[in-house]
């Protein structure tokens, strides 16, 4: 098998690859498969993905057609169409899963995100999701809202694998550490089959700061563009290898625990004159994972920068963090705008799904 850049990833600095998109089509086409043969080690998806995925192909006709048939309602066969294609995904990383003794080979699918701010709708549905899949190689997802963070303790002192996501501030990342170590502390037994990602995401922190710091206009301020993402994320960085560190942490090793990884999302670059792969070059360190959009998987596959850069200048990033504070911009406002936004943005998708299906639910009737 030839090497690739994604192996090498993972070989050399200890970062793995995933794959930030899931059709069915690519499941059953051989896609999928050839994605993890140049190194993919996991599989992410989100409302959005499953929106397109199901909006842009008669893959699901079939399969939707015999759900309603069974009288089940328009929701109830959306989850019956993603639980399939989740299933049969993990069915696809599970030999990588066993290979690499529980690290990789995972598979996300998120509770629905209309919950991001219920704690009792998401334990309920993430419990849901977790038993009716019942396959160790899933991540239940769970949004790192103020009403998700106790929600991930629960379910990780309960044994159950969670990929917290949408986290855009190190103080979130702070409390989202802290409700896994405390679920760990709460759970029962041997702690090695428990696993979490915990999702920080990229690219949207420098859509959102360099539209305000253009608002700002000065050249002090329009000099910081393009450089909060990448800070952030090295200082997110650094607060992983604080917290996992230390005589707390070590009697929880003793107990089989496994560290949550930071995991890098929305990696592929939305402005067109920056680098197509700026924010998996800039993002390399040991323990952690990029989760990563296929056409940007393709680019660093071709012309990718493969050396260790995520705890290189962290001081630099940490003053320009604060340089970008002086000029005006409030990072905490920053980070509330682009939780808000993204649960919203799920939602919508959800519910956009959820209307399309409604219509061809009736075209099958009529």
């Amino acid at each position: 098998m030839t090497e690739t850049n994604l192996h090498t990833l993972f070989s050399e600095h200890g970062q793995s690859p995933w794959l930030d998109n899931l059709r069915r089509g690519w499941i059953h086409g051989g896609e999928l498969q050839a994605w993890l043969d140049r190194g993919v080690r996991g599989i992410t998806s989100n409302p959005s993905i499953f929106q397109k995925a199901i909006e842009g192909s008669d893959d699901y006709t079939e399969q939707f057609a015999a759900l309603l048939a069974q009288g089940k309602s328009v929701e109830e066969s959306y989850w019956g169409l993603v639980i399939t294609d989740i299933e049969d995904a993990l069915a696809l990383t599970r030999p990588l899963y066993d290979e690499s003794d529980g690290l990789d080979g995972y598979v996300s699918v998120e509770v629905d995100p209309g919950l991001a701010r219920d704690q009792a709708g998401t334990e309920t549905a993430a419990r849901h999701l977790w038993d009716e899949i019942d396959e160790p190689n899933l991540y239940v997802k769970i949004p790192a809202t103020a009403e998700g963070v106790p929600a991930i303790a629960q379910m990780i002192s309960e044994n159950r694998n969670i990929n917290v996501t949408l986290l855009f501030s190190v103080e979130r990342y702070r409390e989202v550490m802290e409700a896994y170590i405390s679920g760990l502390e709460r759970a029962e037994g041997n702690l090695s089959t428990i696993s979490s990602v915990a999702s920080f995401f990229i690219s949207r922190v420098d859509v959102e700061v360099n539209k305000r710091l253009e608002e700002i206009g000065t050249d002090a301020a329009l000099e910081l563009r393009g450089k909060a993402a990448i800070a952030n994320g090295k200082l997110a960085y650094s607060a992983f290898e604080e917290t996992f560190s230390g005589p707390r942490w070590e009697a929880l090793v003793a107990r089989g625990a496994r560290t949550q990884r930071p995991l890098w999302a929305s990696t592929g670059t939305k402005d067109p004159s920056y680098p197509d792969t700026l924010y998996v070059d800039t993002l390399i360190g040991p323990d952690t994972v990029n989760t990563i959009p296929d056409a940007t998987l393709d680019s660093f596959l071709d012309h990718g920068t493969v050396e260790r850069t995520l705890d290189i200048d962290v001081e630099d990033a940490r003053s320009v963090l604060a340089d970008i504070t002086a000029v005006g911009v409030d990072l905490d406002d920053v980070a509330r705008q682009l939780e808000d936004e993204g649960v919203v943005a799920f939602e919508k998708s959800f519910n956009s799904l959820l209307a399309s299906l409604e219509a061809k639910a009736s075209d099958l009737a009529s």
